[in-house]
C-alpha cells in the first residue's frame, strides 16, 4: 500500500510579480478508513505533514500558507494546530454551508486567523461567510469580464483581499488588476509576456556558460577556478562563504584555489549555480526557485531511474529558461552545449528524460494521477514522486536562504 501523501505548493502572487505566499495542493493515496470521508484524511494529513515532515517554514519561506480545510476539521478546530499568523484557512466552495459551519467561521475569525473562500461565487451560500473572510478567491476562466469587474467593485471596498485564481496570461493578469484584484494565481509568470527572436544578451550568456559547465561531473578545481574568477560578484561570495561560520575557517583566505579545496568543487557548484541563476533570471524572483526547484527533482528522480541524475538537472533547469530569459526556448538553448537526449526532451521528443520532466511539471500542478501515471510508466515507485518532491523542497529552502545569510 502507498502510504504517501502528495503535497505542491503553488504561489500566490502580489501585483508586482512578488511572492506573497503558498497554497498547497495535497492528496492522500492512502485508503480512508471506514465511515471517514477521504478528504478529511488528506487534509489532516496534510497539517501533520506540513508541521512535522516538511515544516511550514521550509515550504513558505516565512510568508503565509494557503491550507484547504474540509468541513469536518473546521468544525472540530484542527485548525488551531497553526499559529493564526502562519496560515490562511481555505474555505472549498464544496463545503456544505450552515449554521453550526457559520459559528465555526465566527469562532476563528474571533481568535485571528485569516479565512479564505475559495471559487466564490456571487448569490451562493458562501455569501453568509463573508464578514469573516480576509481573501476571496474568484476563478477567471469562471466568470466573464463584467463580473469579474462587479465583484472586485463590491468586494474590495469592504477590505477583502480578492484572489483570481487560473491567471493564464499577462492580459488577464492586467485587467484583473484593474479591477482590485490584489493577488493572483497562475500560470501567467511561468510565460514570457512576448516571445521575440532578440538574442539572449551578453552577461546573461555567460552564466548560461557557466550554469552548464558547473553540471560536469568531471570538473577539476582548475576548471572551477577559472569558471569563477572571471565573474567578481561570484568571487566575492565564494570567499565569504569559505569565511563564513558554516567553514570555521581561521585564517586568511589569499588565493581562489584554496578556498575551492578548503569547501570541494561538488559543495561549490552547486552555490555558484544558485547565484549563476539569480544573475541570469530577468522574471519573477518565483520563477528562479521553481526551476532550482524543478531541476533538483528531476536530478533526483534520474538518481532513483539509473543512478545519473547530473543530466537531469540541466533538464529541469533549462525547462523555464524562455520565462527566466524573456526569449524563446530555441534562442536560449543556442548558448549551451546541451547533450542530444537533453534537446530532444527540451523540445517535446518522446523519451525517458522527456517523462521525467512531464511527470514533475503534472506533480507541480496538482494533476496527481498523470504525474503518477508518468511515473510508473518509467518504473518508479508511485511514491517516488511525493517523497522526492519533499527532499528537494528541503534542498531548495537551504539553498534560497543560505546566500542571503552566509554568503553576501
Amino acid at each position: 500500500m502507498n502510504d504517501s501523501i502528495y503535497v505542491a505548493r503553488q504561489p500566490l502572487l502580489t501585483a508586482t510579480s512578488e511572492v506573497f505566499g503558498y497554497e498547497l495542493l495535497y492528496r492522500a493515496t492512502s485508503q480512508a478508513e471506514a465511515c471517514v470521508d477521504r478528504k478529511d484524511v488528506a487534509a489532516a494529513r496534510v497539517l501533520t505533514d506540513s508541521l512535522l515532515s516538511i515544516g511550514l517554514g521550509d515550504i513558505s519561506g516565512g510568508r503565509p500558507v494557503f491550507l484547504n480545510l474540509t468541513r469536518s476539521l473546521l468544525l472540530q478546530d484542527l485548525s488551531t494546530l497553526l499559529k493564526p499568523q502562519s496560515a490562511v484557512l481555505e474555505i472549498l466552495e464544496d463545503v456544505v454551508i450552515d449554521d453550526e459551519l457559520i459559528a465555526a467561521c465566527r469562532a476563528l475569525h474571533d481568535k485571528g486567523y485569516a479565512l479564505a473562500l475559495d471559487d466564490f461565487v456571487e448569490d451562493s451560500a458562501a455569501e453568509a461567510l463573508l464578514p469573516y473572510a480576509r481573501y476571496v478567491k474568484i476563478d477567471v476562466l469562471q466568470h466573464s469580464a463584467a463580473q469579474m469587474r462587479a465583484l472586485g467593485e463590491r468586494l474590495a471596498p469592504r477590505g477583502i483581499r480578492l484572489v483570481a485564481e487560473k491567471v493564464e496570461t499577462q492580459e488577464m493578469f492586467e485587467e484583473t488588476r484593474q479591477h482590485g484584484y490584489s493577488l493572483f494565481q497562475g500560470y501567467y509568470f511561468c510565460r514570457p509576456k512576448t516571445l521575440t527572436a532578440r538574442a539572449v544578451p551578453a552577461r546573461q550568456l555567460a552564466y548560461l556558460q557557466l550554469v552548464s559547465a558547473l553540471r560536469d561531473p568531471d570538473l577539476s578545481i582548475r576548471d572551477l577556478e577559472n569558471l569563477v574568477k572571471h565573474d567578481v560578484s561570484i568571487t566575492y561570495r565564494v570567499l565569504r562563504l569559505v569565511n563564513s561560520a558554516a567553514f570555521a575557517v581561521r585564517r586568511e583566505i589569499t588565493v581562489l584555489r584554496e578556498a575551492l579545496f578548503m569547501v570541494g568543487t561538488k559543495t561549490i557548484a552547486t552555490w555558484v549555480t544558485v547565484w549563476a541563476m539569480t544573475g541570469l533570471n530577468k522574471a519573477p524572483g518565483e520563477v528562479a526557485t521553481l526551476a532550482m526547484m524543478r531541476a533538483r527533482t528531476c536530478e533526483l528522480l534520474g538518481n532513483k531511474l539509473d543512478g545519473n541524475g547530473e543530466p537531469l538537472f540541466l533538464l529541469g533547469l533549462c525547462s523555464m529558461l524562455d520565462t527566466m530569459l524573456g526569449v524563446p526556448l530555441a534562442v536560449a538553448l543556442e548558448a549551451l552545449p546541451l547533450g542530444p537526449e537533453i534537446q530532444a526532451a527540451l523540445n517535446g521528443v518522446p523519451g525517458k528524460e522527456r517523462s521525467v520532466l512531464d511527470a514533475v511539471i503534472a506533480y507541480e500542478r496538482g494533476e496527481w494521477d498523470e504525474a503518477e501515471r508518468i511515473a510508473v510508466e518509467l518504473g518508479l515507485p508511485a511514491e517516488s514522486l511525493p517523497d522526492t518532491y519533499r527532499e528537494a523542497l528541503r534542498w531548495t529552502a537551504t539553498i534560497a536562504q543560505e546566500p542571503e545569510r552566509k554568503a553576501v
